[in-house]
């Protein structure tokens, strides 16, 4: 029989109704309940036990208990609601492996090891998600065996064995040729149904569930057409491994095994998104305010041979042939000068944001690119002077994602809300005051990352060697939005290849 350890009135925690997990913000007029706090001894080491809801009274609806189970401090599921006797089997010697009979109850990461292939255009990632106390079965023995907690003082020598163990390990070729990767990053990270991350700043990591992220980054020109990873890592607790091959077009879940060991991508993409940056409206031309003025003088000459040949036209003999010859060249040039000529007047507010859109956008696609060089000459057509540098470090801190441990969000869209006209005195170009929403997202460790940004800045934007440049910057004000509300509206741009 169970004692009560306690016993409280106090308001309801509202709780997540994904992980289970406490919100933030609590309501002032939460519900009251009763808590109370019961304790189970338990002589030994029993292989298992049922938890249940209990007997309800004859005539009473069962109860339905939303629970979560630890052992050893570990979860064994994930928040469930328990509506009958549930039996639990119980590994006393690694928790990680206790369950539920009932597969329902089994929670979402219980494998200790999961592989990931990230394909995108010059870049290919192999991510692998593992429990540094499960490597002792191929060979690596950390230590970590019967301890509770790993100190701070030893994650990094973890980290760098368990970094040469697996770079030598689950090779991958790319379009049939071995590929050499690049360790990128390795990171103790936590993961909940919700969303993973990395576990910053450093803390005492419980020992049985601590949890490794290790990338490797594999440089490729352009997209390939296929690539492979070949699984070698089983055991006979380990013998299924979660993986998953994503590209743009989404994510493909499989499922590893001794016999079908080859996490395979194929190029099925028929219209992939290729980096480059987008069209940005030209300018208005010197030769467009010519032609303005061409077509002022032709009606200007209209208006003359219409005052001194009018009324013979109705009256008199026929006009004189260079007249009707200077009525024709006169028509032919406002023909062809007018639409030229009203190019070369004030931008529209439509134009401005358009501008400002595609500018804007083409500082984050520069971004999609890997070697630095490469961005910095993207950027250059973009932005001019001194301004480059500050926009190259400036964008790099925005698109990358703290709690992913650096990792940088590719930008989808840009979105223009609003942009000023304030024409440049004596100069082509203008300043501008705009708010844009900045879209993008990043996959890791078997998650899609969202992320939307609003920002507010000063622009001024000048013509440079024949195109628009961003020649000054000043952020005004920076946040993030919420990105499953998010609505998008404004003048948005889509990214070179379409979204």
């Amino acid at each position: 029989p169970g004692r009560l350890r306690s016993l409280e009135v106090r308001q309801r925690i509202r709780r997540d109704q994904v992980t289970g997990q406490a919100l933030p913000n609590q309501p002032d007029d939460a519900e009251t309940v009763v808590f109370a706090r019961l304790a189970y001894p338990i002589p030994g080491r029993p292989s298992s036990l049922t938890i249940g809801p209990g007997d309800p009274e004859p005539g009473d609806t069962p109860a339905s208990i939303g629970f979560v189970a630890y052992h050893g401090g570990l979860h064994v599921n994930d928040f469930r609601y328990l509506g009958r006797p549930e039996p639990l089997a119980l590994d006393w010697d690694d928790p990680w492996y206790s369950q539920f009979e009932n597969r329902n109850l089994w929670r979402q990461y219980r494998s200790p090891v999961s592989a990931y292939l990230y394909v995108e255009p010059f870049e290919v990632r192999k991510e692998i998600v593992v429990r540094p106390r499960d490597l002792a079965q191929w060979g690596l023995d950390l230590g970590l065996a019967g301890r509770d907690v790993i100190p701070i003082e030893e994650q990094e020598e973890i980290k760098r064995q368990v970094a040469e163990f697996l770079a030598e390990r689950n090779p991958v070729a790319i379009d049939g040729r071995p590929a050499e990767g690049l360790l990128d990053r390795i990171q103790f990270i936590y993961r909940n149904l919700r969303t993973s991350g990395v576990i910053q700043p450093p803390e005492d990591l419980d020992a049985v569930s601590a949890t490794l992220g290790v990338i490797w980054v594999y440089p490729v020109a352009g997209l390939p057409e296929e690539v492979e990873m070949k699984w070698d890592m089983f055991s006979d607790r380990v013998d299924r491994i979660p993986s998953a091959a994503t590209d743009e077009a989404g994510s493909l879940p499989y499922f590893l095994s001794e016999g079908d060991d080859v996490l395979r991508w194929k190029n099925f993409l028929t219209n992939p998104t290729v980096p480059g940056l987008v069209p940005v409206v030209d300018p208005p031309r010197r030769a467009d305010l010519l032609a303005f003025g061409a077509a002022l003088l032709a009606l200007l000459s209209l208006a003359w041979l219409a005052r001194r040949y009018g009324a013979t036209l109705r009256t008199g003999p026929r006009p004189p042939a260079r007249a009707i010859w200077m009525t024709v060249l006169s028509l032919v040039v406002l023909g062809l000068a007018v639409p030229a000529g009203l190019r070369g007047g004030r931008l529209s507010q439509e134009d401005t944001e358009t501008i400002v859109a595609g500018l804007l956008l083409n500082v984050y696609k520069a971004f999609d690119y890997r070697e630095e060089e490469v961005i910095y000459d993207a950027l250059a057509r973009t932005a001019s002077g001194a301004l480059l540098t500050d926009i190259y470090l400036d964008t790099r801190r925005t698109l990358e994602l703290a709690n992913q441990g650096g990792a940088r969000a590719k930008v989808k869209s840009v979105d223009v809300l609003d942009a000023t006209h304030d024409p440049l005195a004596g100069d082509q170009g203008f300043r501008t005051r705009a708010t844009w929403n900045v879209a993008g997202s990043v996959g890791h460790w078997g998650h899609i990352h969202q992320r939307v940004n609003q920002y507010e800045a000063e622009l001024t934007v000048r013509v440079i060697d024949g195109a628009w440049r961003i020649t000054d910057l000043e952020v005004l004000q920076e946040e993030r939005l919420p990105s499953p509300s998010y609505p998008g509206s404004g003048t948005a741009v889509p990214p070179a290849g379409g979204m």
